[in-house]
């Protein structure tokens, strides 16, 4: 798997860069605010890279740090969200503006990328939540995790617990978050 390539850019197009490496070209995708930060051609770039293997092609996306890398394989790992979907996604504004508007359900921010609509960006909202708001498990354990993860999205520590007393206790946190944001919804 290529994870990292340090090489100097070739080409820049309007998606992705070609960045030479040891003689050879690998053509990776970027999002728009990434490909607005490149150096000019001639100069070198290091970008840490997510690798999508498919029966007919090997694409690689580019990112200059690990936590936005981070962020890209978590959208891709939901159901429906493909490698250009969360390449828009990421190119949504700062890792921080992004989290901020999950965490605040705004379904907004995804407006304007093509194949998400209110439907899917509710469910990425949902996947996400758990993920964003999930921290180390304290002494207390994962009840109080999930409850102090719904007080932060805004609704009252009685809402948290009635919400999560109907989702069973041995649930992991994120899928306790995400099944309790359900039950509020209705």
């Amino acid at each position: 798997m290529i994870s990292y390539l340090e090489g100097k850019i070739i080409l820049k197009r309007e998606k992705f860069v070609i960045v030479e490496v040891a003689g050879i070209g690998y053509k990776v995708f970027l999002n728009r605010q990434n490909l607005l930060k490149l150096p000019e051609i001639g100069n070198a770039v290091k970008l840490f890279i997510f690798q999508k293997v498919k029966e007919d092609a090997l694409d690689l996306y580019g990112f200059f740090t690990y936590e936005e890398l981070d962020f890209f394989e978590v959208l891709c790992d939901i159901p429906g969200v493909g490698p250009k979907s969360a390449l828009d996604i990421s190119a949504l504004g700062s890792l921080d503006k992004i989290k901020d508007k999950i965490l605040a359900q705004d379904e907004k921010i995804f407006e304007g990328i093509p194949g998400i609509g209110a439907k899917k960006a509710m469910t990425i909202i949902l996947e996400l939540t758990g993920k964003i708001m999930a921290k180390p498990a304290s002494s207390k354990g994962g009840a109080d995790e999930a409850e102090s993860a719904l007080m932060g999205l805004g609704f009252s520590k009685q809402q948290a617990k009635d919400a999560l007393s109907h989702i069973p206790a041995g649930k992991p946190s994120e899928e306790r978050i995400k099944l309790a944001l359900k039950h509020l919804g209705k």
